[in-house]
């Protein structure tokens, strides 16, 4: 077999509906990764202008490219900008791993929410932070939260390689499964924290927030989703060779079990990051990349990144609706994804089937 760094030319001719995208599919994803990026500048640019304390839009910008000691440059760079950038890390890293679960299990369903992975990762950012952590540690709750989505990543792959005739479906039902055995052991840690404060902290962070984020944590989060994101894309031909299953995999000069644990270690470090410096976030990995693939199709090579970018862009939105509500409801990222999310996951949903 050939390495995995190393992927072979394919020997066997994939179906039309991950082969080399048509002249028209390229322009299409090439107007689309642009308007996605022009989307994200457009919206982050807003967004700095919106919260509590509204600022004028035109002088936030302005604070952003000329820092002074202004109450708005500091109110920015301060307050506003980090928040951003990491609804931007986590957006980018949750639509990412959705797209290389969705072909790992080849199920349109998978997602580090509905496998389980997210609920893994919380298991261990919230026994870092019931353990004290976050303020003796600054990685403790990073490093917690990757061990907890890497143990069930391998889990997963386990299920995999023991069952090989089984139904992908099987993975969600074992994801399921992990949900609500990580919510037991959720709820016990945070009953017996020995503070009330990280009792509390535990509870607020498993809703997914982007409340009070500082440079810190985009400093945290952005060298593993960075790494992982930049590795997921040089694999897009092995990805490309799993949607389409383990015969065509083989024959095309991949090692099955190899590639898949290799993939799924480097979602768990990704997803591991993203759920570390955010909670629990759901449906940016289940919505992006459907929307995404109903406009260009399952090229890998295009779909992992415009979903990337489009992943930013959802999460940035989400972010600055909470903000925006702020003033009169107190509503969090994560919540205002959800509610975006479900209904949208269920129109394309019943757009598929109609189609």
């Amino acid at each position: 077999m050939t390495d995995l760094a190393s992927p072979p030319r394919p020997t066997t001719q994939p179906p039309e509906h991950v082969a080399a995208p048509a002249p028209r599919v390229a322009r299409r994803a090439l107007w689309l990764a642009v308007g996605a990026t022009l989307a994200l500048f457009l919206a982050a640019g807003i967004s700095v202008s919106l919260g509590t304390l509204r600022l004028d839009p035109v002088a936030a910008v302005r604070a952003v490219f000329s820092p002074d000691d202004s109450q708005v440059a500091t109110v920015v760079w301060a307050i506003r900008l980090p928040r951003i950038v990491v609804a931007m890390l986590v957006g980018a890293a949750l639509a990412g791993v959705g797209v290389v679960m969705q072909a790992v299990f080849r199920n349109p369903l998978a997602d580090p929410g509905v496998t389980g992975v997210s609920s893994g990762a919380a298991v261990g950012a919230v026994a870092g932070i019931t353990a004290g952590l976050a303020g003796s540690l600054q990685w403790g709750v990073p490093i917690a939260a990757f061990t907890g989505a890497l143990v069930v990543a391998l889990l997963l792959q386990a299920v995999l390689h023991t069952n090989r005739g089984a139904s992908t479906y099987t993975l969600i039902l074992v994801g399921v499964s992990i949900n609500a055995f990580a919510g037991a052991l959720i709820s016990i840690l945070v009953a017996n924290a020995h503070d009330d404060a990280l009792a509390r902290g535990a509870v607020f962070w498993l809703a997914g927030d982007l409340e009070l984020r500082t440079w810190n944590h985009a400093a945290i989060a952005v060298i593993p989703i960075a790494l992982g994101l930049g590795l997921l894309l040089t694999r897009t031909r092995a990805l490309d060779a799993l949607l389409l299953g383990d015969d065509v995999t083989s024959t095309s000069g991949y090692n099955v079990h190899r590639t898949r644990l290799v993939l799924l270690l480097i979602a768990s470090l990704v997803t591991g990051a993203a759920v570390a410096v955010s909670g629990v976030i759901s449906f940016v990995g289940l919505v992006v990349p459907h929307a995404v693939r109903l406009v260009i199709g399952a090229k890998h090579a295009l779909l992992l990144p415009i979903s990337i970018v489009g992943g930013a862009l959802f999460l940035v939105l989400a972010d600055t609706a909470a903000r925006a509500a702020s003033v009169t409801l107190v509503i969090q990222t994560g919540a205002v994804a959800a509610l975006i999310g479900a209904p949208v996951f269920l129109a394309l949903l019943l757009s598929r089937r109609h189609t």
